[in-house]
């Protein structure tokens, strides 16, 4: 349903990605540690989540953890870790009270045994609810998650489930972690950065771009309008004539 902010209208994406960059910077230009811009930038999830949710977006993935950030410091990734499970310990009562559905991607086995057994617990919490699907990427990367992909497809055809001949991009996409959901609208990225980073290298490949040099703890829904005011404004034709 179009929505108006300021009564100008715009298109809401049905799926946004967000790579949330910028909370060691945010940290460091504040002579504060890593670890409270970390808690900032948590603080952002949840503003994000709210507005997207008023605003009628379908389904919203966060590149929390990445594979790649498992070479941080130990004490970082301790952190994280602790930050994530403290995330969705209190974070989990408001997902119900606004009916949103919590998900996750990513090589989850190489989260730390209680933040799965949280994340498991706040996913079963939070599976009836009807709003906003959150997708946390967890432990995640793009290339690994082709290559599980590829496994998972020789398995099948080893099973007899499959024929190499019914091979194609839709047969493949299903045999990826995002089986159940669509492929993101629009991709925002915080602090300038101009690279994907290893995220969603698949599901990306006709999504728009919204580069922004705002650090992710300084993102808020005003950002997120102005982000779909300019999906709004584009033309997508997936690689047709116009």
């Amino acid at each position: 349903m179009p929505a108006t902010v300021n009564d100008e209208p715009r298109n809401i994406p049905r799926h946004i990605a967000i790579i949330m960059d910028g909370n060691g910077r945010w940290a460091r230009e504040r002579g504060l540690p890593r670890t409270e811009g970390h808690r900032r930038g948590a603080d952002t999830v949840r503003t994000v989540c709210d507005a997207c949710g008023e605003l009628g977006v379908d389904f919203l993935t966060l590149y929390a953890f990445s594979s790649e950030n498992w070479k941080r410091p130990k004490r970082e990734v301790q952190a994280l870790m602790k930050l994530l499970e403290q995330f969705l310990r209190t974070r989990t009562p408001e997902m119900m009270e606004q009916n949103i559905r919590l998900q996750a991607i990513g090589r989850l086995h190489a989260l730390p045994p209680a933040c799965q057994q949280q994340l498991h617990r706040s996913i079963e919490q939070t599976s009836q609810n009807t709003g906003l699907t959150l997708i946390l990427a967890l432990s995640y990367g793009g290339r690994e998650e082709i290559v599980d992909g590829v496994k998972s497809l020789l398995d099948s055809i080893e099973r007899g489930h499959l024929d190499k001949g019914m091979i194609d991009t839709e047969v493949f996409s299903k045999h990826l972690y995002t089986r159940y959901y669509p492929d993101p609208d629009l991709l925002i990225r915080t602090s300038g950065e101009m690279r994907l980073s290893n995220f969603l290298l698949w599901q990306l490949s006709y999504t728009e771009f919204y580069i922004t040099e705002t650090l992710w703890p300084d993102f808020g829904k005003e950002d997120l309008i102005n982000a779909i005011r300019a999906y709004g404004q584009r033309h997508r034709r997936f690689g047709a004539v116009a």
